[in-house]
């Protein structure tokens, strides 16, 4: 309480600026700002004054971030009516976080008791975590306005790594499926758990990463010794928010199989650990339904092991059999809202339980299954949205790999 008591009236100090925003009639707007105490708060103030009573301010602001429709908030700000007031609004990021590198567009609008009014021009404010010096590296990607890297530990060539194999990653999904992303990209790479944990209100042990699907944001930790790792998870988290923005509809949404299996496939070659599982599957006829990979995923290991591995096969089999012009009407297909089975039959000839058969005639029992293997750490960052999203579904304000919401984030576990 003392510290927000203290962000507060630090805020309150921006008003004694005499800089003039706007004047109306008998309103005249003085100063206005905010100050931002990441990631937990954000307290937006301003002051005005009339030759009478001001009785009505209130903080209108606009998310920038994926919507259906345009959506403007108003904040009540907190204040005494009087002839000059000196009003704030609180956002409590315990209620509403919002992600590292978000921006709000807000605007101020104050009435007085003789019904004068007036409208502040809108102001951006930039949600940044400030904790660090960042250092950032800027791509131009084709159509979408452009991804940016930020860092804070590790050399020039780190992240340019870390960029050419997010650069590489999109050119395989333009390829494979025809998208591309629609709106720009921020990641942030931190050097630790710690550090990233520190940048979320909502946070886990497992947490190794999140993705924030609807306003194209990543966060993940990536220290500078583990450079393969990173270069795994972002591809997979970068291909889930590209396939985001490419079927974002109220309307529909994809079959859990075909999300993941974009993802892990966009990644590259299968992991071994997933090819073991997806091998001793068939060899003991013990796959998992197509139309049973559709929803969330098992919590337990060894199943989610084969649905991912059969979610990257079942892709495989589709792109390499017909192409990728029909994976994109699919992909147009389900975000128009038609069902899972409506979508596979107008545009393969299939649904969902000929796909299942079609896909496991294609799939051969190999001669010695292959041998347990060690866990890769790029796939244990793959896995666990699933077994931590389980835990958390209806905890957090993110969207889970294995669930999907409003908020729309994918999170990523923590190496061990």
């Amino acid at each position: 309480m003392i510290r927000r008591i203290g962000l507060i009236a630090s805020a309150l100090l921006l008003l004694l600026s005499p800089s003039f925003v706007a004047a109306e009639g008998a309103i005249a707007v003085i100063a206005s700002g905010v100050a931002v105490s990441f990631p937990n708060l954000a307290v937006f103030t301003v002051r005005a004054e009339s030759y009478v009573d001001i009785v009505d301010v209130r903080l209108c602001y606009r998310v920038d971030r994926m919507n259906y429709a345009e959506v403007v908030s108003e904040g009540w700000a907190d204040f005494a009516p009087a002839s000059e007031v000196e009003a704030s609004w609180v956002w409590d990021m315990t209620n509403a976080s919002l992600p590292p590198g978000a921006e709000v567009t807000y605007w101020w609008v104050v009435e007085d008791d003789d019904g004068n009014r007036v409208e502040t021009s809108p102001e951006t404010m930039h949600f940044d975590d400030s904790r660090f010096t960042w250092y950032n590296l800027t791509s131009t990607v084709p159509e979408g306005g452009g991804m940016t890297l930020s860092w804070y530990s590790g050399g020039d060539s780190f992240a340019q790594a870390l960029m050419d194999t997010c650069e590489q990653g999109l050119g395989r999904l333009t390829q494979n499926i025809g998208a591309y992303p629609e709106r720009p990209i921020k990641i942030y790479v931190y050097a630790s758990a710690n550090d990233l944990k520190g940048a979320m209100v909502f946070s886990q042990e497992w947490t190794g990463g999140v993705a924030f699907m609807d306003f194209g944001i990543i966060a993940i930790e990536i220290p500078p010794g583990e450079l393969e790792w990173g270069e795994s998870a972002l591809v997979h988290e970068l291909t889930h928010l590209v396939v985001r923005q490419a079927t974002f509809s109220p309307y529909g949404q994809l079959p859990l199989w075909l999300d993941e299996g974009l993802a892990t496939y966009n990644e590259g070659e299968l992991d071994p650990v997933l090819r073991s599982s997806l091998e001793e599957a068939i060899s003991k006829d013990e796959l998992i339904s197509v139309r049973s990979l559709c929803s969330p995923f098992s919590a337990y290991r060894e199943k989610a092991y084969l649905s991912y591995a059969e979610s990257y096969s079942i892709v495989e089999y589709l792109l390499d059999n017909y192409g990728q012009d029909k994976m994109a009407d699919l992909l147009a297909l389900l975000r128009q809202g038609n069902t899972y089975d409506e979508a596979l039959t107008a545009v393969y000839g299939f649904g969902i339980s000929g796909l299942d058969a079609r896909w496991r005639a294609t799939l051969t029992t190999p001669a010695n299954p292959a041998a347990e293997v060690g866990l890769h750490p790029a796939f244990i960052a793959v896995m666990a949205a699933l077994a931590a999203g389980l835990a958390m579904w209806g905890a957090l304000a993110l969207k889970k790999r294995t669930k999907r919401g409003s908020s729309g984030a994918s999170i990523m576990q923590d190496k061990p």
